[in-house]
């Protein structure tokens, strides 16, 4: 079987998961998990909450953001597919949405929200992947340790630049407009 036929199947596979069950091709490999838990999905509704005003809709902020809940980013066109927890873009880089499911630009900025299930795989398999296809900003939110990560790209790969505890107020890049206690994200 060929490269191209091996991902062909494995989008499809993607394609064929049960209700409730995430795909992601990561280095040709198909890896699933289940639809995230409450607290998870609270923490990614909270974030949304945070920085759409200010970068979504340019109330109290820039605008000229596309925010946006795991969408399907597809790095190579249906073999290498991963799906951040929240992603953006800059509508001056994007400015339409896809028809389809399929994001191909890559991401300005990509959020991943720990759960146990996936820590180990969003921080040691997706962060690399996000770095080398040139994802400039990441943040890694843990809603057990009730913690936030900020990650810039430099030298090709994602450097933490700050860390956030549950107290704190966040003013990480790229969203420095909307500063908002981390505590927020678990109310």
């Amino acid at each position: 079987m060929s490269g191209a036929t091996a991902m062909r199947d494995l989008y499809a596979a993607i394609a064929a998961l049960p209700e409730g069950v995430t795909g992601e091709i990561i280095d040709g490999q198909l890896h699933t998990q289940p639809r995230p838990a409450g607290r998870h999905i609270l923490a990614g509704s909270n974030l949304g909450a945070e920085l759409l005003p200010a970068y979504g809709k340019g109330r109290g902020g820039p605008g000229g953001w596309w925010i946006l809940i795991e969408p399907e980013v597809h790095f190579v066109r249906n073999a290498e597919v991963l799906v951040p927890d929240l992603a953006g873009w800059r509508r001056e880089r994007m400015p339409e949405l896809p028809e389809d499911q399929r994001f191909e630009v890559v991401p300005d900025w990509v959020c991943e929200i720990l759960s146990p299930a996936t820590a180990s795989r969003d921080r040691e398999v997706k962060m690399p992947v996000y770095a080398r296809y040139g994802v400039r900003y990441a943040w890694i939110v843990d809603p057990r340790e009730r913690t936030l990560e900020a990650y810039d790209r430099r030298d090709d790969a994602l450097e933490l630049v700050a860390a956030y505890q549950e107290a704190d107020e966040v003013c990480a890049a790229p969203f420095e407009a909307a500063v908002f206690r981390v505590g927020a994200l678990w109310e």
